[in-house]
């Protein structure tokens, strides 16, 4: 004992020695940028200046930039834009630089000056911030300005530290000695404690961090002994209470359905007729389902090998993102074990021989994972068995079972007659021409053989550990679940418990004949039972999943439903805190005001095609930390994994929850909110949606808009956007309008309905 507290004490004081180097670096670096700013005020503050920026033109502009480097020779780069920034909505913001867009957005925003940025590349390393150009009390322009960085990050150069060393670190997408002046490197045991600099990147962004070990090796035993202790505590204290409030929740949902028969409004405290309505406690998931009661009335025959020629094989069952059929009909046994072959053939070509294969809670599911199991296994691929479970914890059992390859079969938010496959080979999600070339193979014969073997194994605890060891609750908090009877139910309650909540389940029970709602929470209507319990059991906040656990809808206390787009809004500015200038993507059908609100929290915005299989894809290539789909798909690289998880966004947006102190309601009414429509869909003959957008996109004329073509034709105005595009899970246009107002969505909406009708006369428009 007396050796531990020796090594304790000698920890403190030299934690306390960098400690008192790190805030009197970061006091000085901030004096420097103060005094930076102070002399941009002063040029600013410019007669001259003001009458060059009197015109918007070239040439004006050119002698602003002038007269500002006479009166500041030192600053490396001086470009001035328009008060309204209208340069923003028409330029390429990649070419045009984040970093420049997020600095003159928060400037505009502010109405003053926008935080100081660290930017580096061939030329050398500087320090990029903008500020407004006033006359009086009105902008008449803003300047973005570069100047280099050696003179304000000097002090780091001098500090004097024992035991470590100090940088400065913007992001996590950055290396700190590329901040750090003379290369300094930091080589951190712990996380390098936060230090405010004056006027920095959001304040805490710039951070100058420690390379001493806090954590020793001597303590480490008695460290894991405590952390265990603390764990057993932990699970004693929260865990989940079952359904001890769950039956007045099942009473308020049966006396609104009761009042939807009878034509008449519920109030809380009314008493509903009697009704029978097939709702169950929660449960686990049945393992085995009754042959019975499946699609099909046999089990694939693990022994028997289909030729490929004498199955019915469909190609439309073949998506842009999984694969999805009917079962029995398009969607056999045989053609599941088809596709298991031909995934395993894949799999052997890139150098990977095993692949986790999951299911969802469908009744075809026992049936189609013996099937393709079977299929795997014949062309030689090993396979583990991760039985019922999500999508994402399928995901998850990729990385934790170390495959990097699975298969979920599962049909998603889809009727239950369907049912399909999810698949990822060496954490790729096959999309697009991945999933072509499984139905190639097949068509051609080009399969491999073998004899690969199958072992079972449950990943359940592992998953709720790996939540629950990362968000952990400052308040509890009440919440109502509906998983609509789909596999989440027999997930999600033990995780949302593990991390601290109270938790009510509604429709938690495992059952593939979703009978009490569709599992489809993009779809208003599946959120009503899940309204008026949290309505009536006063909950802090309402979770709903869909089929396959992948995607999450959300509603509040007052009832309201809050759509993805803007809960990508809360979670982006969460994330941005600790990964600042971290790119986040969105898709086409998002909410045009990501693009501002990302850029005023120091991010980077891309929009991107829908998908969730594409989205991963462009994650990877551009190093992002966040994405989110207006299909409810979110997906966390920031302290997770990079794929879509319904329950994993559950457990981090009840965590901004609970770390605000303040409601739900209270955050989402913060956020930018618009007049929008749902999706609208206009069907079509099989294909001729993709001939309709190939023409609409060469002739379509939108003037006064900022035209984006990567998913469709989308048109940005000022005040909101338009979007048609080919639906790629049915043979349909789908369109989408979000304005500023209701009359900028009329007039949005106008122009799209000239241009379709222009193109084709006849179509039937749904708005």
């Amino acid at each position: 004992c007396f050796m531990q507290a020796q090594a304790v004490m000698r920890d403190r004081r030299a934690s306390a020695a960098i400690d008192a180097s790190r805030e009197a670096a970061a006091a000085r670096i901030g004096a420097q940028r103060s005094k930076a700013r102070a002399e941009v005020a002063r040029a600013l503050d410019d007669d001259a200046l003001r009458a060059a920026l009197a015109t918007s033109d070239e040439a004006s502009r050119a002698r602003a930039r002038l007269r500002m480097r006479e009166r500041l020779p030192g600053l490396a780069e001086i470009s001035f834009y328009g008060p309204e920034l209208y340069e923003l909505l028409s330029v390429d913001l990649p070419s045009f630089g984040y970093a420049r867009a997020n600095a003159l957005t928060q400037a505009k925003t502010r109405g003053d000056g926008a935080d100081v940025q660290y930017r580096a590349d061939a030329s050398g390393s500087r320090l990029a911030f903008a500020e407004p150009v006033k006359d009086g009390d009105r902008i008449v322009a803003f300047v973005y300005l570069e100047t280099r960085a050696a003179e304000v990050l000097a002090p780091l150069s001098g500090a004097d530290v024992v035991g470590g060393s100090l940088a400065m670190t913007q992001s996590q997408h950055l290396r700190p000695d590329a901040v750090a002046p003379g290369g300094a490197e930091l080589k951190s045991t712990r996380v390098p404690q936060t230090t405010m600099v004056l006027s920095s990147i959001a304040s805490d962004h710039f951070r100058v961090g420690d390379a001493f070990p806090l954590i020793r090796s001597e303590n480490v035993p008695m460290l894991l002994s405590l952390a265990a202790l603390a764990t057993l505590v932990a699970f004693a204290t929260i865990r989940w209470r079952g359904a001890s409030l769950a039956t007045r929740a099942i009473a308020a949902v049966r006396a609104r359905r009761a009042a939807d028969d009878a034509g008449v409004e519920v109030t809380a405290g009314a008493k509903p007729a009697p009704r029978q309505v097939r709702i169950q406690e929660p449960s686990r998931v049945d393992e085995t389902a009754p042959a019975a009661a499946m699609p099909s009335a046999t089990r694939a025959d693990a022994g028997a090998t289909p030729d490929p020629a004498s199955v019915r094989l469909e190609r439309s069952i073949f998506r842009a993102y999984d694969i999805r059929g009917v079962v029995g009909d398009s969607l056999t046994p045989e053609v599941a074990k088809l596709i298991g072959q031909s995934v395993g053939t894949i799999a052997l070509e890139r150098g990977l021989n095993e692949i986790v294969v999951g299911r969802d809670g469908r009744l075809s599911g026992p049936m189609l994972s013996d099937a393709i199991i079977s299929g795997l296994c014949a062309s030689g691929c090993n396979v583990i068995d991760i039985g019922p479970a999500p999508t994402p914890v399928l995901y998850f059992a990729t990385y934790h079972l170390n495959t990097g390859s699975g298969i979920s079969v599962t049909g998603s938010h889809n009727p239950p007659d369907y049912n399909g496959f999810k698949i990822m080979l060496g954490t790729e999600t096959l999309a697009e021409q991945g999933i072509q070339d499984i139905y190639i193979r097949i068509a051609e014969g080009r399969l491999a053989t073998g004899d690969g073997q199958v072992q079972r194994i449950d990943v359940k605890q592992a998953y709720i550990e790996r939540i629950s060891g990362d968000v952990q609750l400052e308040r509890k908090l009440k919440v109502v679940l509906d998983a609509g009877n789909g596999i989440a139910g027999a997930f999600a309650p033990d995780v949302m418990a593990a991390i601290g909540c109270e938790v009510e389940p509604l429709f938690c029970d495992v059952d593939g004949t979703f009978p009490n709602h569709h599992p489809d929470p993009g779809e208003p209507k599946n959120l009503q039972d899940l309204i008026v319990a949290v309505k009536q059991l006063k909950a802090d906040i309402g979770l709903a999943f869909d089929g396959d656990g992948d995607r999450l809808g959300v509603v509040t206390t007052s009832g309201e439903i809050i759509y993805p787009d803007r809960l990508l809004m809360l979670f982006a500015i969460d994330v941005l805190t600790r990964a600042p200038g971290a790119p986040i993507i969105y898709d086409v059908k998002c909410t045009g005001h990501l693009q501002d609100l990302i850029l005023r929290h120091g991010g980077s915005p891309i929009m991107w095609k829908t998908g969730h299989s594409l989205i991963k894809a462009k994650m990877r290539i551009e190093d992002a930390e966040l994405a989110g789909e207006m299909s409810g798909h979110f997906f966390f690289r920031e302290r997770w994994f990079g794929f879509d998880d319904g329950i994993y966004a559950a457990a981090r947006l009840c965590e901004i929850i609970a770390t605000s102190g303040r409601s739900a309601q209270e955050l989402f009414d913060e956020l930018p909110k618009g007049v929008s429509t749902p999706e609208l869909k206009i069907p079509m003959a099989e294909g001729a949606h993709y001939a309709f957008i190939e023409r609409f996109r060469e002739r379509a004329n939108f003037p006064d808009a900022r035209i984006t073509t990567i998913d469709g034709v989308r048109a940005d105005y000022a005040d909101g956007w338009g979007l048609v595009r080919c639906s790629n899970t049915t043979p349909s246009l789908v369109l989408r309008f979000d304005a500023d107002s209701a009359e900028a969505l009329l007039r949005i909406e106008a122009d799209f309905r000239a241009q379709l009708l222009a193109l084709d006369p006849g179509l039937r428009l749904p708005f």
